[in-house]
């Protein structure tokens, strides 16, 4: 069964830094892009950073350019979102996302349980 386990949230002060990890299973792990998503509390998930399926491509909402990097261990297959530089307003919980296909439901959305970060002033 595909599954998205995410790891890594915690309380970090502003300036400081996380490491995000998404441990997937159940499918072919560099068939798909990843995508890391975030939802503060009263506001609409929002799209973080993406890395595409043979990784060769990344993506980061302007928000986060220059102070989260996405990365993948293959081997592990294993995505991970680095931020470094955090502010309060980086606050919320952090989603892993993949769209898979399988035989028995075609393409569907597949999310991790969210981890949740907290950046204090």
């Amino acid at each position: 069964e595909v599954q998205l386990v995410e790891s890594g949230g915690g309380l970090v002060q502003a300036g400081g830094s996380l490491r995000l990890s998404c441990a997937a299973s159940g499918f072919t792990f560099d068939d798909y892009a990843i995508g890391w998503f975030r939802q503060a509390p009263g506001k609409e998930r929002e799209g973080v950073s993406c890395i595409s399926s043979r990784r060769g491509s990344t993506y980061y909402a302007d928000s986060v350019k220059g102070r989260f990097t996405i990365s993948s261990d293959n081997a592990k297959n294993t995505v991970y979102l680095q931020m470094n530089s955090l502010k309060p307003e980086d606050t919320g919980v952090y989603y892993c996302h993949a769209n898979v296909w399988t035989p028995a439901t075609g393409s569907r959305d597949y999310w991790g349980q969210g981890t949740q970060v907290t950046v204090s002033s």
